[in-house]
């Protein structure tokens, strides 16, 4: 590399370390020493390698760069400035009320693909990224993830390398900051950038190991990761924490305070700069083409047949698939169970097995929607609690996800309470700006997969795994927030509000009651998120008393829902819930064991009396 070029490069990444600094000190907090060990790494990218159109963020052949050590925000603002896409006045907002430029970046900056902070996220997010672009948009971008070495003691990195080397995503460059010092004191590894490179290239992917301080070991690693075919790429740069500034540069104790003196560090880096960097925009490449769409043929299923809902997800997935070709499907290695199956023999050019990995199928989602495409991810409802911190993030990240979760419940039957859905709604229900559905029979079912397309937000339709009567008519609608009021007489002596399987025993046990004279209500809350409030407050103005029935643990689920709703009311709100630990039993032992079955329900109501 020329020596006038490598000058530039050296006062590049310094200017990125002395606003790294600058900015941490006008907020009075922020994670300076871990940005400015990887200013070199960005120096060089931003100079040479990254292709990317600040004016038009959404320009497809943009490559795309996470910050999946999120913290390093600084040095992230640091590059936006530099590239002329935010002035210095806005830097100087950094972590201030009403700042695009949050303590870790979101997508309120049109160039932040997903929101990061939540270590161990970024790679997997990025893989789907990469697998978008080589699969679905056919399209040359690449992407640029810088990860810290402390991460790379997550699990979810290692479900990255793993998909990412299987499927060879040569599209895809992590960049490992090896600074060797975590949040408390030295990584596992410290600087030993062999362990990583020993551990990814088990994994299939192109290793490089560099001095992260050398711009033109740098240039190099990261063109040839550009040429690279068939694997990833993984540069392993050695670095140092706080490089530049002697009294932090390497030691413990520094990590996520700005530094005590601003001024003088500063001015030991050469003072403040002023370079803006002509990033090189993108080759033009051919718009993708337009997304097919036609008429969508749901299935009908007559009323009367014994149908599970997760059968009637798998049909009318695959209509919609047929109907609308920005559908993808991800698995979790459950096709065969959640009934993806149907769509995977359909459409398999959209349809994406990600194995026993949960982190990686909800990260590979997220990744897919940056790129616009339209997925569901489906495994057993139980499953996705492990993949919980990254629907979490997902949701901070403004995505547009849906979650398919099979196998709810206790009316599993044998299987036993590790395959038991039992805390997804109160997980799903947490989640910022979340809908969730819980259908009841076959046509419902496939009326809500419909509507699950085109809704904003993290979305999840919660299916049984059993047969269940069909009662509604293929032709009805099912609006998100509703609900059906199924049984209803003004002489009801309680409402009874259940979803999913608990519908039936609660259909059931109304007409049990009813040969005894005792009238009451029932609604199927299909929607328990949002919920429809004003025929929950009208249940408990007319009867005064509402038995919620839910396959679900109390807290957190369909009870807790509906007595949000009508707290202010003061009715009485019974809940059936499964309250004792499962074991193996058949399903309608399951049932009555839990106190959710259609006996239940009429002990429940004659206790009223």
């Amino acid at each position: 590399m020329p020596e006038r070029d490598l000058r530039f490069l050296c006062d590049l990444a310094a200017q990125l370390r002395v606003d790294s600094i600058r900015s941490s000190a006008a907020a009075g907090s922020g994670h300076p020493t871990s940005s400015m060990s990887a200013a070199d790494l960005m120096a060089v990218l931003i100079s040479c390698h990254l292709r990317y159109d600040f004016d038009h963020p959404d320009a497809p052949g943009n490559d795309h760069l996470i910050f999946s050590k999120g913290h390093a925000s600084p040095l992230l603002y640091s590059l936006y400035k530099a590239a002329g896409a935010i002035s210095d006045e806005e830097l100087l907002t950094f972590r201030t009320r009403g700042s695009r430029l949050e303590g870790h970046p979101t997508p309120r900056l049109p160039w932040v693909d997903v929101a990061t902070g939540s270590l161990g996220q970024g790679l997997p997010v990025g893989a789907g990224i990469a697998m978008a672009g080589r699969r679905l948009d056919h399209l040359p971008f690449h992407v640029w993830v810088l990860c810290g070495d402390s991460e790379l003691a997550e699990g979810s990195i290692w479900e990255a390398a793993e998909y990412a080397g299987h499927e060879g995503l040569a599209n895809l460059t992590a960049i490992v900051d090896v600074n060797r010092l975590g949040q408390r004191g030295p990584t596992r590894h410290g600087w030993d950038t062999g362990a990583y490179a020993a551990r990814f290239g088990a994994f299939g992917w192109h290793t490089v190991e560099i001095d992260g301080h050398d711009p033109g070991q740098i240039d190099y690693a990261m063109s040839d990761a550009r040429n690279v075919r068939r694997r990833p790429t993984v540069i392993l740069a050695r670095t140092r924490k706080g490089e530049g500034v002697s009294i932090v540069e390497n030691r413990e104790g520094a990590h996520g305070k700005p530094l005590a003196d601003a001024e003088h560090a500063i001015a030991e880096l050469g003072g403040p700069r002023d370079i803006v960097v002509e990033v090189r925009k993108p080759d033009p490449v051919k718009e993708p083409d337009e997304i097919a769409r036609s008429p969508l043929k749901l299935p009908a299923f007559d009323v009367g047949e014994k149908v599970a809902t997760r059968t009637a997800f798998g049909e009318a997935f695959a209509a919609l698939g047929a109907a609308r070709g920005d559908v993808v499907a991800l698995d979790g290695e459950v096709a065969d169970s959640t009934r993806l199956q149907a769509f995977a023999d359909s459409h398999p050019d959209r349809f994406f097995e990600i194995y026993i990995a949960e982190q990686q199928l909800v990260a590979a989602a997220v990744g897919m929607q940056v790129r616009g495409w339209v997925p569901f991810a489906a495994t057993f409802a139980a499953f996705f609690s492990r993949a919980f911190d990254f629907i979490r993030m997902a949701a901070a990240s403004r995505a547009d996800l849906r979650l398919v979760g099979s196998h709810a419940g206790v009316a599993i039957g044998q299987d036993g309470p590790s395959q038991m859905g039992l805390e997804d709604i109160a997980m799903l229900r947490a989640t910022h700006g979340s809908t969730v559905l819980y259908p009841c029979d076959a046509n419902q079912t496939a009326k809500l997969v419909a509507a699950m397309a085109d809704l904003p937000g993290i979305s999840y339709l919660r299916t049984t795994r059993g047969d269940t009567p069909v009662i509604y008519d293929a032709g009805e609608e099912f609006p998100v927030g509703g609900c059906r009021v199924l049984r209803s007489t003004p002489e009801d002596l309680a409402t009874v509000v259940a979803a999913g399987v608990t519908v039936h025993e609660a259909l059931a046990a109304a007409d049990a009651l009813a040969t005894d004279g005792i009238d009451v209500g029932v609604i199927d809350l299909y929607s328990v998120k949002p919920l429809d409030t004003d025929a929950l407050r009208a249940a408990a103005t007319t009867t005064g008393t509402l038995i919620t029935v839910e396959d679900h643990w109390p807290e957190g689920g369909l009870g807790e829902a509906v007595l949000s709703a009508v707290a202010d009311l003061g009715p009485r709100v019974i809940k059936l819930a499964v309250r004792g630990l499962p074991g193996s039993a058949t399903p309608e032992e399951q049932l009555r064991d839990a106190g959710i079955d259609s006996t239940a329900i009429r002990e429940a109501v004659r206790r009223l009396r």
